[in-house]
């Protein structure tokens, strides 16, 4: 049968990946065992996806990310370039953590900027901003954007990726999509 993704000669694949149908996989990246890639990703230079991560569909990677065990990603996730995703709390190189790894989930539609990182076992809710350079040390709500290290939460972000201006009743529209969006008990929703 023949493959229906596209990987560049340099780029190292191996067995037991399941990779979907239009995806790319660009220079020097790796994908290691048992990893589950979704339709129409993009898969940067120098980028290691670990063995068992899985990525949604339409998963954009930027060059030089770095996708540790326990990571799962929804479809329609941007990693911005460099970012990187930790999977240990307490790493030492002269103890085995392997089998403690801890889960982290990106959810659909969800953004992170470059040179970010995320500290496992802190989920990022759907549509969430990452701010390039932030360090993110807790759970982002969806629709949250966070920056700064550690990162803190400034606002909310539309699905489009404005930032959403909410009026004294805790309504915004997205200048863009012009969806609507509703702000009740610090949780935003679109209406």
């Amino acid at each position: 049968m023949e493959k229906q993704y596209f990987a560049h000669e340099t780029a190292v694949i191996d067995d037991g990946c399941q990779i979907g149908k239009g995806t790319k996989i660009w220079h020097f990246s790796h994908i290691m065992s048992n990893c589950v890639l979704g339709e129409n990703c993009n898969i940067g230079q120098n980028v290691v996806v670990s063995p068992q991560v899985v990525l949604g569909k339409n998963v954009k990677v930027q060059n030089n990310v770095s996708i540790y065990t326990g990571v799962i990603c929804d479809d329609d996730v941007f990693l911005g370039p460099s970012m990187v995703f930790t999977n240990v709390t307490n790493p030492r190189s002269a103890v085995n953590r392997r089998g403690e790894y801890a889960r982290t989930h990106v959810g659909r539609g969800a953004s992170i900027g470059a040179n970010a990182t995320i500290v496992c076992g802190h989920d990022i809710g759907e549509f969430a901003f990452i701010g390039a350079g932030a360090v993110v040390t807790k759970t982002v709500p969806a629709y949250a954007l966070v920056v700064g290290n550690p990162a803190k939460h400034i606002g909310w972000m539309s699905e489009f990726g404005h930032r959403l201006e909410f009026n004294t009743d805790g309504f915004a529209v997205c200048p863009e999509s012009q969806e609507k969006y509703q702000l009740k008990d610090n949780q935003v929703n679109k209406i």
